[in-house]
């Protein structure tokens, strides 16, 4: 099951909105079969690991990170592929997270004389999908990731907006990586002026996939020069503005190939649980937010974050003009305060990464 879970993680990010799902088939003890979901439209891991094994596969047992589907949909059932191949044991990680589908493909095959052992490694095969998990099971809206760089006091900028660079070398490939796994990335055009970033996903040596690029603009204030609207990628590029935005500036917008869409204001911002409504529409499952302190503290009151990634640099400021992690209004009580659980702490060289999910 751990070489499954490996397997299922090379595709992660290039099989939304299908889980990345991995399995292998072992015959007398030997490893006979391996495959892994590639892409949303090709052969699920199932059907591969079973095509790799041939006609080993009689007989065996094979390890598959989440439940069999057992419906027809772009391809078969791979239920059908498992009793056909004469599979005589399936070992399963985690059960299907969608209420009107789970248990049918354990079903199916104890119906049909296969034994099923199911929850193994379920901790490390659930939180493969987590995203696609949230999705299923929360009216279609994306896992929401909210990461930040910071100093030991907090900042994420000195007083001039200088901010290149606070993390070190592995801390940022580490955000290409994520980057590369999340269906999209969110900023404000506060960070989108100040940086003029591209939004993309580089691992030296590997091949990557580009996240959708998301930026809330109200006013839809974006250079038409912005380099999230002059470069060579197969990911969109999404403006989120407000009602009422100068017609000739969205269009000149979509003419440079970019998706401009409104949304409602609350409290003179941009409505966040709106979007995520709309860009869950749009077979968004995964969020990653980089948006400077006021984008930051406004999902975070908006309650649309599931997950944290704070990486913070052996480093100080020492004052309090820096430009803080989060922008706007707190609790006034500690009891109050957000709070992270099922915690995790890395090191990147002197740098170290604290990850945690809200309540």
């Amino acid at each position: 099951m751990q070489m499954a879970v490996s397997l299922a993680g090379q595709a992660k990010g290039f099989t939304s909105p299908n889980p990345c799902v991995g399995a292998v088939v072992v015959s007398k003890g030997e490893i006979v079969g391996r495959g892994f979901h590639r892409a949303a439209g090709l052969p699920h891991a199932e059907v591969e690991a079973i095509d790799d094994a041939g006609d080993k596969a009689r007989g065996a047992t094979i390890y598959v990170t989440l439940e069999p589907c057992n419906h027809f949909g772009k391809t078969p059932p791979c239920t059908h592929k498992i009793l056909k191949a004469k599979i005589k044991k399936v070992v399963i990680g985690c059960a299907d997270p969608n209420p009107f589908v789970e248990g049918r493909g354990i079903g199916f095959l104890k119906d049909n004389g296969i034994k099923v052992v199911s929850g193994i490694l379920e901790k490390e095969t659930t939180r493969l999908i987590e995203d696609f998990i949230w999705y299923i099971q929360n009216d279609k809206k994306p896992f929401v990731i909210l990461k930040s760089a910071s100093t030991l006091d907090g900042r994420i900028a000195t007083s001039t907006g200088d901010s290149k660079w606070i993390t070190n070398e592995k801390s940022r490939a580490h955000v290409h990586m994520i980057r590369n796994e999340v269906d999209a990335i969110l900023l404000g055009s506060g960070t989108l002026h100040a940086d003029d970033p591209s939004l993309t996903a580089r691992i030296h040596g590997r091949q990557t996939k580009d996240p959708i690029r998301v930026v809330l603009d109200t006013g839809l204030s974006i250079k038409e020069d912005a380099k999230v609207l002059n470069q060579k990628s197969t990911a969109m590029t999404i403006i989120v503005t407000g009602p009422d935005v100068s017609f000739q500036k969205k269009t000149a917008i979509e003419k440079k190939g970019a998706r401009v869409i409104e949304v409602s204001l609350k409290n003179l911002r941009l409505d966040l649980n709106e979007l995520m409504i709309k860009l869950g529409q749009m077979s968004v499952l995964s969020l990653l937010i980089e948006g400077g302190g006021t984008v930051a503290g406004s999902a975070l009151r908006a309650g649309i974050v599931n997950k944290v990634l704070f990486f913070m640099a052996p480093k100080f400021l020492g004052s309090s003009d820096g430009i803080p992690v989060f922008s706007g209004k707190g609790p006034e009580l500690i009891k109050d305060a957000f709070e992270l659980n099922r915690m995790n702490i890395t090191r990147f060289d002197n740098d170290f990464l604290v990850e945690g999910y809200l309540k």
